[in-house]
């Protein structure tokens, strides 16, 4: 014989992790899709297109700096 919760039919449990269960599906299946927008690549450029030109922008003034400094060095 086996023990579960006091107070407890086999059906109730049955029907608490039928719930459970689909409750589970659920968040999966939300999970997803937002797992989806999150790495959804041309999206993000398209939401954070003036960032990402600030960025660029700041990169490329980097990178010349530096090599205006190498070639004053090498002089």
């Amino acid at each position: 014989m086996t023990t579960g919760a006091p107070g407890r039919s086999p059906a109730e449990i049955r029907r608490d992790i039928d719930l459970k269960r689909r409750q589970l599906g659920t968040s999966v299946e939300a999970l997803r899709g937002r797992v989806n927008e999150l790495t959804d690549w041309r999206r993000q450029v398209e939401e954070h297109k003036q960032q990402l030109i600030v960025g660029a922008a700041a990169v490329g003034f980097f990178i010349g700096v530096r090599a205006m400094m190498r070639r004053r060095r090498n002089r």
